[in-house]
């Protein structure tokens, strides 16, 4: 694995805007980074990150039924009692799913390890399927990268699959919603629907703020129709404590994600993987919030948080570092386990898995620790061992 250096594509400004790719850049600040790329072998990607992520997913399914059938635990995940059996009712249904992301820290040398699962609503979905792939084409016909080289990234024809294998089984109308005025959510659930729309599946996009509430509390859209089947780019927990929330459960209304994703997505999780797989070479011992577990140096992270936000770390030294947000607990702890550093840039691995396949990747870095919402997205690509000659990571403590 190294970081290198590349010139970036004179036009790519212009190619980001022909394929609705509008928040490259995000409040003055570029998300889209293609001045370098990060170089795998492919041995790195299929035993290092590929086989790892579908380890790990089944892992994460076999808990979901002891889960939703133990009441103590449910609590312990902060999961609303009203909910309850409408989650563990959608997975013995088995409704169907769609995607999920996995966070590693990985730096070449050594097992990844999940930083967390990312099953509800993850994003840097287009940027990762479509937008890294074209720069790879592009950059092998300008001779700049070396001949051969490849990418894990099957994510598009993943999606494309995926949504025309559970076709049958989503209910109609069928859209795609996320918040109006997003514009990173926007353009994820646009990608979708379009993934959607190739595998044969007539998919509308709406606002979350415009979806509606009938007299007989079904969820309808703008013709007050009622929505047969929701792809909801907004977080399940959110849903819970919203005023529309009491609705969920006896509104008829299919969801994708399902219910049944709010244990996985859900920060809980890691220890329950812990206490489940102790030891597991790519997973950090986990515990519900007791700092003396795992002394000397831990990460504090809110069941519910995204992008970073009120995470607490204290080093092995001593050094405290955290960030701020709108997050709230009960907590979940990890041991301490630093990102890989590369030029003072902290790379963590998203490894994408679409209709239960391990197909992808995308790397975010932060000049912080903590991989926030202003990281940027830097591209990959594998290339054979000889080309890899770039200085290789350096661990932070």
């Amino acid at each position: 694995m190294r970081r290198i250096a590349i010139a970036e594509r004179a036009n790519w400004r212009e190619l980001a805007a022909e394929c609705g790719f509008d928040f490259h850049t995000l409040d003055g600040q570029p998300y889209w980074d293609e001045s370098a790329y990060y170089a795998f072998s492919l041995r790195e990607i299929e035993d290092d990150i590929e086989a790892p992520t579908a380890e790990l997913h089944d892992m994460a399914l076999d808990l979901v039924d002891s889960i939703v059938q133990d009441d103590a635990t449910l609590r312990q995940l902060a999961i609303p009692e009203p909910y309850w059996d409408w989650i563990a009712e959608s997975w013995r249904r088995r409704d169907p799913h769609l995607y999920g992301r996995m966070d590693f820290a990985y730096d070449g040398t050594g097992a990844a390890k999940l930083y967390e699962l990312n099953y509800d609503t993850p994003t840097s979905l287009f940027e990762a399927a479509f937008f890294q792939w074209q720069w790879l084409e592009q950059q092998l016909m300008r001779g700049a990268l070396p001949a051969g080289a490849d990418q894990f990234n099957s994510i598009y024809e993943s999606l494309v699959e995926a949504f025309g294998s559970i076709a049958r089984q989503i209910a109609r109308p069928f859209y795609a919603a996320a918040v109006g005025r997003s514009v990173e959510d926007q353009g994820t659930v646009a990608y979708l629907r379009d993934c959607a729309v190739q595998a044969g599946i007539e998919c509308g996009l709406i606002a979350i703020e415009d979806i509606g509430i009938s007299q007989d509390g079904r969820f309808t859209d703008l013709d007050d129709r009622a929505i047969g089947c929701l792809f909801k780019l907004y977080p399940l927990e959110d849903m819970f404590r919203e005023t529309f929330g009491g609705y969920l459960p006896r509104a008829g209304m299919q969801l994708i994600e399902p219910p049944w994703k709010a244990v996985l997505s859900n920060k809980g999780i890691l220890p329950l993987l812990w206490q489940k797989h102790r030891g597991h070479p790519n997973l950090l011992p986990a515990v519900f919030d007791d700092a003396s577990a795992l002394a000397p140096g831990w990460v504090r992270k809110p069941l519910y948080s995204r992008e970073g936000a009120n995470i607490a770390m204290r080093l092995p030294d001593g050094t405290e570092l955290d960030s701020t947000g709108p997050y709230e607990g009960p907590y979940i702890r990890q041991a301490y386990h630093p990102l890989p550093a590369f030029d003072g840039r902290h790379v963590l691995i998203g490894s994408w898995v679409v209709g239960d396949r391990a197909c992808g990747m995308g790397l975010r870095e932060d000049r912080s620790p903590i991989t926030r919402d202003s990281a940027h997205f830097v591209p990959h690509a594998i290339v054979d061992e000889p080309a890899m000659d770039a200085p290789r990571a350096t661990l932070v403590a």
